[in-house]
């Protein structure tokens, strides 16, 4: 028969009625029992059976404890406790430890089977995107992250929409709403997706407000350094280049403060750290140290993370030659054989290309964990896991 409270099922029972798991089961030696996939929707009645063990006792509460080991290798992705069913996701504030947790190990089993499993979570889900600044990586990502959760995706387009013809992006939102599950949204101006969620009810992602904040690039980033370097704990991550106007650096230096770390600054004056990120870190008590020169700091790097210097915002081209930062074969010659190299992208010329072919080079399997990252989110944020 049926177990309600556990989620499973008797073999005998015709049942495809979907269950969460939760709490621990006990069983008599060897049942036989079939676990109702909780969380996709794969062909109708299609159910998965797995063997308990003899001890008869599993607990569902985590990854780790929550189903045997071969149970973790079957399923789609697992269960997670979490309190983003239907929330914004405006600022990385909003995140605890326990939360990005979650997120990432729904976002690793999303990287480890995706290219064996068909997903179905997000079935029947449109998603909104409004873009109304220019953006590669995080609107393909987020629209490949949902057609591969078997969503759809409708796409505003400011240069051809109603904005034009004096329409307020506040009734735009409002609007855009009535046609999808969930929006996500980028803005040149800071504080103005913030504001957007204001006035509508469904999830609203900031995809990135001007110098602002950008949440999302922050979790695929801390996702990377989990998933490059094992963890997140007792590492120095040093942040270079455009760190005044880098809305990636302000939401990465933020998150960060979640983990035993330590930050390094490296950028010319004019473009250090904000005040506000620098009082937000040191309120968390998290160890900072600003350099002028990049050498100075690497030797003690685990994560380099670099970003790109305008040039338009130095007075004149002798000064930006003179303070730019290129990261070049010579300059990780002191650093850890262990580190690696991040940036949000895109890069102009901060990187060379020669550093492309180093096994720390991580930038672009770092846009690619943007995909699982958001593959998660938004499964999350629809309530389907």
């Amino acid at each position: 028969g049926i177990n309600a409270e556990y989620g499973y099922t008797s073999e005998e029972s015709t049942s495809d009625t979907e269950y969460k798991a939760g709490g621990l089961v006990t069983a008599s030696p060897k049942p036989k029992v079939v676990f109702l996939d909780p969380i996709s929707k794969l062909t109708a009645g299609r159910q998965r059976q797995f063997s308990l063990p003899e001890s008869g006792r599993v607990r569902q509460s985590s990854l780790s404890e929550a189903l045997t080991e071969e149970v973790v290798e079957t399923r789609l992705i697992p269960v997670v406790r979490h309190n983003l069913n239907n929330k914004h996701i405006l600022t990385v504030k909003q995140f605890d430890r326990n939360t990005l947790h979650q997120i990432f190990t729904v976002a690793h089993q999303f990287k480890r089977k995706l290219q064996t499993e068909i997903h179905t979570l997000a079935t029947g889900c449109v998603l909104g995107t409004m873009f109304f600044e220019p953006s590669t990586r995080t609107h393909l990502s987020f629209t490949s992250a949902m057609q591969r959760l078997g969503g759809t995706v409708i796409t505003l387009s400011p240069s051809e929409s109603s904005l034009l013809k004096g329409e307020s992006v506040e009734d735009t939102v409002r609007n855009i709403q009535g046609y999808c599950d969930i929006m996500v949204m980028r803005h040149p101006t800071p504080g103005q997706v913030t504001n957007a969620a204001r006035y509508v009810q469904k999830p609203l992602i900031n995809g990135g407000d001007g110098v602002g904040e950008h949440p999302t690039q922050a979790l695929l980033d801390v996702f990377t350094i989990r998933e490059e370097i094992g963890t997140v704990n007792g590492i120095t991550v040093t942040m270079v280049g455009d760190l005044k106007h880098g809305r990636t650096v302000h939401s990465l230096a933020r998150l960060l403060t979640l983990y035993n770390v330590k930050l390094q600054y490296v950028s010319p004056p004019e473009l250090e750290m904000p005040a506000e990120i620098v009082d937000y870190v040191k309120g968390k008590g998290i160890p900072q140290t600003s350099y002028r020169d990049l050498m100075d700091a690497m030797p003690s790097t685990d994560v380099l993370y670099v970003t790109r210097i305008q040039k338009e915002r130095f007075p004149s081209p002798e000064d930006y030659e003179k303070d730019s930062y290129l990261i070049t074969p010579e300059t990780l010659i002191k650093a850890k054989p262990g580190m690696i190299v991040l940036h949000p992208l895109p890069r102009v010329n901060e990187i060379s290309v020669e550093i492309d072919a180093d096994p720390r080079a991580a930038y672009f399997r770092q846009a690619a964990n943007g995909v699982y990252v958001r593959m998660a989110l938004l499964a999350m944020l629809l309530g389907k896991c």
